[in-house]
Formats: structure tokens, sequence, C-alpha cells
């Protein structure tokens, strides 16, 4: 055995998932380091604030490595923001992936949109500011540390194919990783906010239709 198979093999079930988190856990500290101006008024770091679930999702489903990541932008207040869980509606991290953890609070709580974690009886709506409303200087830095969280992920990962959720997602992680020399496969499909005119034509449809078209659906029914 050469050392970089023992690599592989050491990064495998606990010590991947920690590794992961490692590379989450630098994220948290960058980001808090930040200062936001108008138009932003509240900030939610689900990262940190409800980071037991979090763990517990790395934990139980990052322990091998992946050929498909789906990246996505903003947390969504009654998706992330309640759970921790990337792409996480509550009824569905707590009922079918089975994750549990106390989650806390922000400290600068939006009256309506207050975090009740697991119990939150919500389902995902309402807007977030997008990365496109903050100011240059505020978007660049928080960008930049998204653009390094998600290079360190998929080389940890040996992530093959990177889907952005939206046309910003798939956009930035292709500049990301080029600029990175990083050699990934990126891909994009139709975002699903009501914002979006086209997704209340038969999103589901057309998801599946395109995740057909680059060969994933395979994966999601081994």
């Amino acid at each position: 055995m050469n050392s970089s198979e023992g690599l592989v093999n050491f990064l495998e079930g606990d010590g991947l998932a920690e590794q992961f988190l490692h590379i989450e856990r630098e994220q948290i500290l960058r980001l808090k380091d930040l200062t936001f101006f108008e138009p932003v008024q509240h900030v939610y770091n689900p990262l940190d604030y409800a980071w037991e679930p979090h763990q517990d999702y790395v934990h139980k489903y990052c322990r091998s490595h992946k050929k498909v990541l789906f990246l996505g932008m903003n947390p969504g207040p009654f998706g992330m923001a309640q759970t921790g869980v990337p792409f996480g509606a509550v009824q569905l991290v707590r009922d079918w992936l089975q994750v549990c953890g106390q989650v806390s609070r922000p400290a600068n709580e939006h009256p309506k949109r207050p975090i009740r974690g697991l119990e939150c009886p919500q389902t995902e709506s309402g807007r977030n500011l997008t990365p496109a409303d903050l100011p240059v200087a505020q978007r660049e830095r928080l960008l930049q540390i998204c653009d390094d969280a998600l290079c360190e992920a998929v080389k940890l990962l040996g992530v093959a194919t990177v889907i952005g959720v939206g046309r910003f997602a798939e956009q930035r992680a292709r500049k990301a990783l080029l600029a990175a020399g990083i050699p990934v496969q990126v891909e994009g499909v139709m975002h699903p906010s009501p914002r979006n005119p086209q997704a209340n034509k038969g999103w589901d449809a057309i998801i599946r239709a395109k995740l057909e078209e680059l060969g994933v659906m395979t994966l999601l029914t081994d």
C-alpha cells in the first residue's frame, strides 16, 4: 500500500467526516470576522447556532467520497436556517434523515424569522438578500471564504461533478474551481425559488429530466 492509498483509506468514515467538519469550522471562524452594513440587518449562520444537528448529519452521511456535490446559495429561513442541514426541510431532516441535535438562536434574530430548530412548524418560504444585493467589498470577502471552503470540500470528497442549484451557484463554482486548478465538471439546474417564473411551470419534471441527462438519477436510485 502506498501513502496515497493509506490516506484514502484513512479518510473514510469518522476520519473523513471530521476532516469535512474541520473545513467548516475554519469557515465559521472566518465568517465571524465579517462586518455587514445596510441593507443587511440580520445575519444567520446555521453552521454556528445549529452546529449540533449539522455535525450529526455529517457524521451520518459524509463518511465516504462523493461523485456529485450539489451547491446552493443562501440557506432558506425555514430550511437549513432551522436545521443546519443543506437543503434541509425540517420534517425531512428530523423524520427521514433521523438527524437530531440542539439548535440555539442567532444573536440578532429577525422577529419574523424565529429559529425553532427541528420543531419549526413552517415550510420553506420567504426571501433572503442574495450576494448581488450586497456592496461589492462585503460581497467579495464573503464569496472568497465560501470559494475556499468549496474547493477544500471538493478535494477532500473526491468530487467529480458539482451541480449548482441556480445560475449564480453554477457560475461561482465554475469560477472558483477553475481559479484553484481543480479539474471538476460543473453543471447547473434551475433554482426552485418562487421568484423564478420558470420554476412554477413543472420544476420537478424539469429537474428530473436534467439529472437524467447528467447521469445523476442512476446514483440516486442505486
